[in-house]
């Protein structure tokens, strides 16, 4: 009897052992994404991000959790979703794609960790009080992508010779980046002697009519300034591009590939790769407070859209005039 009575004892901690294990396991950390555009339009970032966790050990599924938020253009969502991602007391709040969302972050949480992917100065966009000592609970990667305004006027100007009158477009609903673009492009155009014309796009309804917007300015090109969610409607932008006979520069190798003209930015993939290093940093017990914003330069790149490699050489040797668009509706002439 006695010997029955050890049995099942024994059997029953064998059971209940494993369940306290279970119940004493550390919960799964989780990590909150927030940004203003679609998860389609930001794949390559968020590789980039994933792959700077992996190299810290941590991978979605594994030994850390991810609550995506994504505006998808909506920037007015933010806030909303900001403070859901706070009231789940997420672990870390990694936000970007529009300052906007970096602002809303900041607003649900004073505790909360927050790293930033941005491509403004971070401090004159009033997210650290320094590059070096960011203070509080935020930190993050910035590109410096407006910085790089004036290169793309000036590249522009380089392979389009003949245009005199510099459209910039900028999204009215991320005005301190919006007012960063238009003063760099701004002095850019003023030192080489061209003029500029600000269109205005903050939703897919305003794109087409910013488009017409520089075409009856008489603008020979356009340059679209540094903004998260105009990089993710290059397609857009580029079909009212093409059927406007507007030559168009874009910050993303996604404005090439979508078939505006050409581009000229950094890498953004490599920016977000370092915002997912930090990241895993503060899971593994670091503040942000210590980490200083990563402001290296990721490297910048060019490229041209390859149907358009040919009218750009053509355009260069002889093109005097504004481009007109030829009798082949995908190509642009001088002219007359």
């Amino acid at each position: 009897m006695q010997r029955r009575k050890f049995i099942t004892l024994l059997g029953g901690a064998a059971v209940a052992w494993p369940l306290a294990a279970r119940a004493q396991r550390p919960a799964m950390p989780v990590i909150g994404v927030l940004h203003g555009v679609s998860a389609t339009q930001w794949t390559d970032r968020m590789v980039g991000f994933n792959q700077g966790l992996g190299e810290a050990g941590f991978a979605e599924g594994r030994n850390v959790a991810i609550e995506y938020r994504w505006a998808e253009g909506q920037f007015d969502r933010l806030p909303a979703m900001a403070a859901d991602l706070a009231s789940r007391k997420v672990a870390v709040i990694c936000a970007g794609a529009g300052d906007v969302a970096i602002r809303a972050a900041m607003a649900a949480t004073k505790t909360i960790p927050i790293v930033f992917t941005t491509a403004s100065d971070p401090v004159r966009a009033g997210f650290v009080l320094s590059l070096g000592r960011p203070g509080g609970n935020v930190t993050g990667a910035t590109f410096m992508g407006v910085e790089l305004v004036a290169k793309r006027v000036e590249l522009l100007h380089e392979t389009l010779p003949g245009s005199a009158r510099i459209a910039l477009l900028v999204n009215p609903n991320n005005p301190g980046l919006m007012q960063d673009n238009i003063q760099l492009s701004s002095t850019a155009v003023q030192r080489l002697g061209l003029e500029m014309v600000v269109v205005k796009a903050g939703s897919e309804s305003e794109i087409e009519n910013a488009v017409v917007a520089a075409v009856r300015q008489q603008a020979n090109a356009m340059s679209i300034g540094n903004d998260a969610y105009l990089s993710s409607r290059s397609q857009q932008i580029a079909f009212f591009a093409l059927r406007h006979a507007l030559p168009t520069m874009s910050e993303s190798r996604d404005g090439a590939a979508a078939g505006l003209l050409m581009s000229y930015g950094p890498n953004q993939a490599e920016t977000f790769r370092q915002a997912g290093l930090y990241v895993a940093r503060i899971l593994n017990g670091e503040k942000p407070a210590d980490l200083p914003v990563n402001s290296q330069p990721s490297s910048s790149s060019s490229s041209i859209s390859r149907p358009r490699r040919r009218l750009v050489l053509k355009y260069r040797l002889s093109c005097s005039a504004a481009p007109t668009r030829c009798s082949n509706r995908d190509t642009f002439c001088c002219g007359a």
